[in-house]
């Protein structure tokens, strides 16, 4: 009788593991899971992988996709691999296992990741990517990372026009982060903006760091800035690289209001940390070259590619689905902040 017992205890324990892979509560890196049941009523299941939790863009977009989630009845998991590509194949594969409805990754490595995306097609389940060209997706989400850069490598031109001269040229650093494709074509782009939209002679790259988060950026910038004491213009990748940027040159000028008029920091992606030091005008922030708009717009956009994605939407004529970009100023950042 007590081998009976306990033989119907271990198949109970066994299926609970099973079912955890998508609207159970997950301890490889941050999750969150909603609460509905498909067979009650609910909506499908969702499986989500992103790079890293610790970069404050994507903390506040998927704070805000949650709240969307939650709202419309999905059963999702919301996993953080820290990016560690070996890690974010484990978390598809028991997105596979747990039955998801739709996998969204966001790769560490987006070639360590297409055979196990290819597995999950294989099993019937749909697969977007949000930020790479994959080839074993349903669907892409995809930005054109070198034009992006370029349009941040143009607003930092124009900066740089407006304050520099060939007699007194701009001294530049850039902020990246190569290990990742996307980003590194972020980078070049960035490099190709100011070849193309600076006057001749107002600038040189003094250095290029990594920075895609902002306590790495910050100790990176303060390495330049002991380097090239004169270094000026800080042009990144992302959020974390303006964030960090900025407090290495607020403590370097003494704070807020005492930043040169001819220091700048210009990147992409859009936060509120990021958002308050534009508005506020007296930090080293000079502009955002950001997407669709808040935290709150970008949400909006994904769930509905979540729902074009399961409702069956064709896109083998085209998988990779363009997001649009736009340039954020002081003159309508406090819309911008009203959608965080």
């Amino acid at each position: 009788m007590k081998k009976r017992i306990l033989s119907v205890l271990l198949c109970v324990v066994m299926v609970s593991m099973l079912l955890m892979g998508c609207g159970g509560k997950s301890d490889d890196g941050g999750s969150a899971d909603g609460d509905s049941d498909k067979d009650s009523g609910g909506k499908e299941k969702i499986g989500i992988t992103i790079q890293s939790l610790k970069n404050d863009y994507w903390a506040g977009v998927m704070g805000k996709l949650e709240e969307l989630l939650k709202e419309e009845g999905y059963e999702y998991t919301l996993v953080d691999c820290s990016d560690n590509a070996p890690t974010q194949v484990s978390q598809i594969e028991n997105f596979i296992t747990s039955g998801c409805d739709l996998i969204m990754v966001h790769p560490s490595d987006a070639e360590a990741v297409e055979g196990i995306c290819g597995e999950a097609l294989d099993a019937g389940i749909k697969v977007m990517c949000w930020d790479d060209p994959m080839e074993n997706t349903t669907a892409n989400w995809i930005l054109d990372n070198t034009a992006l850069g370029r349009d941040i490598g143009e607003a930092t031109a124009e900066f740089i026009n407006a304050n520099y001269t060939k007699d007194a040229p701009a001294k530049v650093c850039t902020i990246g982060y190569p290990s990742t494709k996307v980003l590194l074509e972020r980078e070049t782009g960035i490099k190709e903006g100011l070849e193309e939209f600076c006057d001749d002679g107002v600038f040189e790259i003094v250095a290029s760091v990594e920075g895609i988060e902002a306590d790495k950026a910050l100790a990176n910038v303060e390495t330049v800035l002991q380097a090239h004491p004169d270094c000026t213009i800080f042009a990144g990748v992302g959020a974390g690289a303006m964030i960090g940027a900025n407090e290495a040159l607020l403590q370097k000028f003494g704070g807020a209001g005492k930043i040169p008029e001819n220091v700048g920091v210009i990147t992409t992606d859009v936060t509120m940390q990021q958002l308050e030091s534009l508005k506020a005008g007296d930090e080293a922030v000079r502009a955002i070259v950001g997407f669709e708009g808040s935290s709150l717009d970008t949400a909006k956009a994904c769930l509905e590619m979540y729902k074009r994605i399961l409702s069956g939407e064709d896109f083998s004529a085209d998988k990779n689905v363009l997001r649009p970009t736009r340039a954020i100023t002081i003159d309508d950042v406090d819309d911008i902040i009203a959608g965080m």
